[in-house]
C-alpha cells in the first residue's frame, strides 16, 4: 500500500549549491523537530541541481545504491527517507534532480522519476499555486517564516507562516497556505511572478 505524501517541486529553477544544502532540510524549524515523525514532510519533495552538485554529492560518501544515472544518499535524513540524485534525459538535454524518497516504499524512486520527467516535459513553463507557495517556503530567509504557535487558535497550529511586508500594514505574520494571489506575487522574484497556472497553460 502507498502511504507515501505527494511528489511535488518545490523550488523553480536550478539550485544553486548553497541553495541545495539549505533546501535538504526545510522543515529544520518545525515544532517538536526531534519527536515528531518527519516522514510525510520530507518524502516527495523534489528541486533540480546542476551538474556540478550531482558530481560533488555523488563523491561525497559512497552511495547506498546506484542504479544506472540514480544514486541515493547512504545517510538517511529521517526514518526511511533519503537522498536520491537523479540525471534525466529530457527534451533532449541531461538534467540533474534531487528528491527525497521513502525507500520503505519499493515504488518511491519510479515514481519520483516518472513524475519528474512529466513535470519538466511540458511545452511550457507553468507554476501551480502550490509550486508557487512551495518556492516562497524554500526561498525565505529562516527569520521570515516559521510554524504557528500557542500565540495562535488550536487549529492553525503547526501550519507554516511567513513575514510579509506590505506599505500600509507594515510587517505581518500570516500563513503561508492562505496567501493571496496578489501577496504571492509579490513574495516570488519577479522572472517567476507571470508563469501561467497548468490549467491556463
Amino acid at each position: 500500500m502507498n502511504t507515501s505524501p505527494a511528489i511535488r517541486k518545490v523550488f523553480q529553477g536550478v539550485a544553486t549549491r548553497q541553495q541545495m544544502f539549505r533546501m535538504f532540510d526545510r522543515h529544520a524549524q518545525r515544532p517538536n523537530r526531534w519527536e515528531d515523525d518527519a516522514t510525510p514532510l520530507y518524502s516527495g519533495e523534489w528541486f533540480e541541481v546542476a551538474k556540478a552538485e550531482y558530481d560533488y554529492m555523488f563523491e561525497i560518501l559512497p552511495p547506498l545504491w546506484i542504479r544506472g544515472p540514480m544514486f541515493a544518499m547512504r545517510e538517511f535524513l529521517t526514518g526511511s527517507v533519503t537522498s536520491v540524485f537523479f540525471a534525466l534525459r529530457i527534451d533532449g538535454d541531461i538534467r540533474h534532480f534531487h528528491g527525497y524518497c521513502d525507500l520503505s516504499d519499493r515504488a518511491s524512486v519510479e515514481r519520483m522519476h516518472v513524475t519528474i520527467i512529466e513535470r519538466e516535459s511540458r511545452p511550457v513553463k507553468v507554476m501551480s499555486r502550490e509550486e508557487r507557495m512551495e518556492h516562497i517556503w524554500s526561498s525565505t530567509a529562516d527569520e521570515r517564516r516559521g510554524y504557528a504557535g500557542d500565540r495562535w487558535p488550536e487549529r492553525y497550529r503547526g501550519r507554516r507562516t511567513v513575514v510579509l511586508h506590505s506599505g500600509k500594514e507594515g510587517t505581518f505574520l500570516k500563513l503561508l497556505d492562505e496567501l493571496t494571489d496578489d501577496e504571492i506575487a509579490t513574495e516570488l522574484p519577479v522572472h517567476l511572478r507571470h508563469l501561467p497556472s497548468p490549467v491556463a497553460a
